[in-house]
């Protein structure tokens, strides 16, 4: 499976899990706590930073509700409309954005939701994001597969058969750079309704690179996720749990972001690389933990060796036990005294 460059980082096996820092619209339309959420994402030693470009009147209709965990986590009932409104930014500041993500050195990205988005973004984004809810929005997929850029992909809500739909749309379109996300529409996601392997399920079906956006409450599933081998891991995140907004009260805070980032690269050097060998401290160790065959009795030259006279004790050098056949029955060179290490130049024959 080929690896995908994104900015300055590979995405793919054997590459460090690629972490993004969902700000989303946790800035609440406001400049400065979206540069605030950079700096954060940056301290927490994430790889990029991502929020959503929209117009709202570009996005839903007046009549639409909200979902009923932004009713819940709002604390009122509004339209879609109305609470989108309030979490806009324009195209000017996300210029200014990415500009600062580039002085804090993190890579800046952000999920367009019209094709007038995608334009907008084409010249500040290294890869597009797309969200579940655009993941049968075929014209869009379309329009975006052919800025040739690397696309990351939410499967939140989606069959199987749905998602090889939208694979072959961007296919179509002349783009097969498609990492694809495991993710679970609901916020916070239930642990019950997380389905992990769904993740190498996408990956095995449809031989992509694939990863997970996570939903759920805490760091505990984003690790577990990089343990079965998420390419990229997906988070959101929030100065302040308690600001008004739909999705502060399902992210993570900086401390805990900084914690996930800082778990998340302990648990790949524990991964490792997969090669199965003797660390540089077991090489150590064997030396004095491994059975070597040793006399069990005293020897006398010229004896023929029988098992009775063996025994196998730690010892770590000489011959293992492993090659007991190859020295019953031959005949020792030279007096062995008990406990001696036997070794090659010990055994006629040898």
């Amino acid at each position: 499976m080929k690896k995908i460059k994104i900015g300055n980082k590979f995405i793919g096996e054997g590459e460090p899990c690629f972490i993004i820092a969902e700000a989303g619209v946790n800035h609440n339309g406001d400049f400065r706590l979206a540069k605030k959420l950079i700096e954060a994402a940056k301290d927490a030693g994430a790889d990029a930073v991502k929020f959503q470009t929209f117009k709202a009147e570009d996005v839903v209709t007046k009549s639409v509700e909200m979902a009923e965990y932004q009713k819940k986590n709002i604390g009122q009932k509004e339209s879609q409309l109305e609470m989108l409104k309030k979490l806009e930014l324009n195209y000017e500041d996300f210029k200014k954005l990415r500009r600062y993500a580039d002085k804090k050195r993190i890579l800046f990205l952000s999920t367009p939701d019209t094709d007038k988005d995608a334009d907008f973004l084409e010249n500040l984004v290294p890869a597009f994001k797309i969200g579940s809810a655009d993941l049968t929005n075929h014209y869009l997929l379309e329009k975006v597969a052919k800025k040739k850029k690397p696309i990351i992909l939410s499967t939140g809500m989606a069959t199987l058969s749905e998602v090889g739909e939208a694979v072959k749309a961007l296919k179509a379109a002349g783009n097969d750079k498609i990492i694809l996300l495991h993710c679970t529409t609901s916020y916070p996601c239930p642990l019950l309704e997380v389905n992990l392997k769904a993740m190498l399920t996408l990956k095995k079906q449809f031989g992509l690179l694939s990863g997970y956006s996570d939903h759920t409450l805490g760091v505990t599933v984003p690790i577990m996720a990089v343990a079965l081998g998420a390419v990229i891991l997906e988070k959101h995140f929030t100065l302040d749990k308690n600001l008004p907004g739909p999705d502060h009260k399902a992210s993570l805070n900086p401390k805990e972001l900084k914690e996930m980032v800082e778990a998340v690269r302990k648990a790949e050097e524990v991964l490792g690389n997969g090669v199965k060998k003797p660390t540089k401290s077991e090489e150590k160790i064997k030396k004095v933990v491994r059975k070597s065959i040793v006399a069990g009795v005293d020897i006398i030259g010229g004896d023929k060796i029988r098992e009775n006279m063996l025994a196998f004790k730690r010892a770590g050098v000489g011959l293992g036990p492993k090659y007991l056949n190859k020295i019953i029955g031959k005949k020792a060179k030279k007096d062995i005294n008990k406990d001696d290490i036997i070794t090659s130049g010990l055994i006629e024959g040898n």
